[in-house]
């Protein structure tokens, strides 16, 4: 069986090449953590507090209550305030009706659920003027978007899935960028490094829902497709590499 240190030594491993091949940040950066509650936003930031020291980084957790789930988003807020208080670590929440936004907005509930949340990153970042937002995407979501953008018929772009880094906001550097140093890493060996820390997290009952389609991506479609090929997220992440060199 693996170590709890092996587990969590291979993953920083994983996430550090990553951030070092893409140029994803450096010593002294600034980064605004988009901290959910849930596994793997905690992965993340259980990550990044413990690179903090050494690299002599500045972290900021941030937390938007969607009010999608009543009481449970409440608690989602509660926990990650005191992940906030564990850490050390400054912690800024914000609410936003996004029910209410999606019908103003006319569309999905998920479309005005991310518009809501990057729109509360980017205005946090100007005011706290850091340059770099960290969100939790995995090698799963990677995999998932790809497959709902193929589903839904997409441009060549919609195969590139979720860049590991992309700009948000402005250019240069005064700009704000979005990055993803988790996109090497799978849902599995994040739930390995929570078990091997003893970490807790906050568990949305919304995403064992199979009428949504990506939850039926994740949970019945790419089981199966793994059954025969094994390494298939690790083929789309590679493919949609190839592809965005070519798109450039």
């Amino acid at each position: 069986m693996t170590s709890g240190k092996s587990c969590t030594l291979r993953l920083w491993d994983k996430i550090n090449s990553g951030a070092r091949k893409y140029g994803l940040f450096r010593e002294k950066d600034l980064i605004l953590l988009a901290v959910s509650g849930g596994p793997d936003s905690v992965m993340m930031l259980d990550y990044f507090a413990k690179q903090a020291r050494r690299l002599r980084l500045t972290l900021i957790i941030a937390h938007l209550n969607h009010k999608i789930r009543g009481k449970e988003a409440d608690k989602d807020e509660a926990f990650v305030k005191k992940l906030g208080r564990i850490y050390g670590l400054e912690t800024v929440t914000a609410k936003t009706d996004v029910p209410a936004l999606a019908k103003k907005l006319k569309t999905s509930v998920e479309h005005a659920a991310r518009h809501a949340r990057y729109d509360f990153l980017t205005r946090l970042a100007l005011k706290r003027k850091f340059r770099l937002i960290a969100t939790a995407h995995h090698a799963d979501d990677h995999a998932e978007t790809f497959l709902l953008n193929l589903l839904r018929g997409t441009e060549p772009k919609g195969l590139l899935g979720i860049p590991v880094k992309r700009a948000l906001h402005g250019a240069g550097a005064a700009g704000i960028s979005v990055i993803r140093p988790l996109l090497p890493v799978t849902r599995t060996e994040i739930m390995e490094y929570m078990k091997a820390n003893a970490l807790s997290h906050r568990k949305d009952k919304s995403n064992e829902d199979e009428k949504y389609r990506r939850n039926w991506l994740r949970k019945t479609l790419i089981p199966l497709i793994e059954k025969k090929q094994p390494r298939f997220k690790a083929h789309l992440t590679e493919l949609s590499a190839k592809l965005a060199k070519l798109l450039k």
